[in-house]
């Protein structure tokens, strides 16, 4: 098993810094404090059209030509429509099965988000709050969504797989990251109680989650777990022979990798990805593993120290009037490219972070760099060296 493919970030699960103009005339920094700052009627206008414009038919027939086989696409806790104020988004998915089905292209369902968070991220929909495995009522929420997403999509041609959680931090990452620092909170009173999961739950909730979705799942399918950021942690995990076609989802950032202190030249990021290979090779003989996000960004290529990733909307502005040369700059990408993609072949593949994003980085010069974050652009200005792209295919 080897997959090849690219996330559909920002379109079902809002990302701010991935297309900022959605949330104008707000202060707003997640999903889940859009619509409290906005009337109903604009809420409910911008969201659809979002939602019709960023991802359509046209862009499942260009990822498959540029050489991917797969999606992986975030979706919401709230993608049934049954937790307000926030509009489902399960007609999406369905078209998004069609147009895969038609282009040939497989799905990785991912459910991205909790209720009151399992990471605090912004990704994680609500910024600095990260109780959901506190509340028995919302692990249970989380459990049946999953388990209807497998009722509904379990036997279409189209899926590849149902990815269970994303990014549950656990307590020491909770910690490492500084979450509550880097993704303040807008009400500290609804953040009082937040920390990183215990590996007990975030263990037990995988095995039910697996429970549930077999239900609906045939065993062809792949049900995903993700590392919560500790790859090599997971080898006595699901050893016994009722768990069938379980996959290990990593994800490799080297901005992440100079917040744990990588050195920022090329070479020091050369060496950081030979050692995720090491590890993923390692791993890959307890579980097919996949590096489910990750992209050429780092701080060298991009001009200025990312601090770890962060944009403008972090406070991380980029004052460094001297832009890296053109040429030097694809240069760093395809080196870095080449690299991990040779990481990731150690395993059982890839999809890149993120197939396209909404940011204007020729006339704002605070997002200057950032382009390499979307996948269309790396292919176009062939940062991602096109024979990678559209190298052997197999499944």
């Amino acid at each position: 098993m080897k997959v090849k493919g690219v996330n559909l970030g920002n379109w079902l699960v809002l990302e701010k810094w991935m297309s900022p103009a959605l949330f104008e005339g707000t202060t707003a920094e997640d999903e889940y404090y859009l619509p409290t700052q906005l009337s109903r009627e604009v809420y409910e206008a911008r969201i659809k059209v979002h939602r019709s414009e960023y991802i359509t038919e046209r862009d499942f027939g260009r990822i498959k030509a540029m050489g991917m086989e797969a999606v992986r696409i975030p979706v919401p806790y709230f993608i049934f429509g049954d937790r307000e104020p926030f509009i489902g988004c399960i007609g999406e998915l369905d078209k998004a099965f069609n147009w895969a089905e038609k282009y040939g292209l497989r799905i990785l369902i991912d459910l991205h988000t909790a209720p009151d968070s399992q990471n605090g991220f912004d990704n994680g929909g609500i910024c600095g709050v990260c109780k959901w495995s506190q509340e028995p009522e919302e692990v249970e929420f989380e459990l049946s969504v999953l388990e209807r997403l497998a009722k509904r999509y379990g036997t279409r041609e189209g899926l590849w797989g149902i990815e269970v959680i994303n990014e549950p931090v656990l307590e020491d990452m909770w910690e490492c990251a500084n979450v509550p620092e880097r993704y303040p909170a807008v009400d500290t009173k609804k953040a009082e109680g937040s920390r990183g999961n215990t590996v007990e739950f975030i263990r037990q909730f995988y095995l039910d989650a697996y429970d549930r979705l077999r239900k609906f799942l045939p065993e062809e399918k792949y049900v995903v777990i993700h590392d919560a950021f500790h790859l090599k942690m997971w080898k006595d995990f699901m050893r016994e022979d009722k768990y069938k076609n379980v996959v290990l989802d990593t994800h490799q950032y080297l901005t992440v990798a100079e917040m744990m202190g990588c050195g920022q030249t090329v070479e020091d990021y050369e060496a950081f990805i030979e050692k995720w290979g090491e590890d993923i090779a390692e791993m890959q003989q307890y579980f097919p593993v996949v590096c489910g996000e990750w992209c050429l960004a780092n701080s060298v290529a991009i001009g200025y120290d990312t601090k770890g990733g962060q944009t403008v909307l972090n406070g991380v502005v980029n004052d460094s009037e001297q832009a890296v040369d053109e040429e030097r700059r694809k240069e760093i990408y395809n080196k870095l490219a080449k690299a991990q993609l040779a990481a990731w072949e150690k395993g059982s593949g890839y999809f890149y972070w993120s197939y396209k994003l909404l940011i204007d980085t020729v006339n704002e010069k605070e997002w200057r760099g950032w382009d390499c974050w979307d996948f269309g652009r790396c292919v176009d200005f062939g940062w991602f060296p096109p024979e990678e792209a559209m190298a052997d295919k197999t499944n």
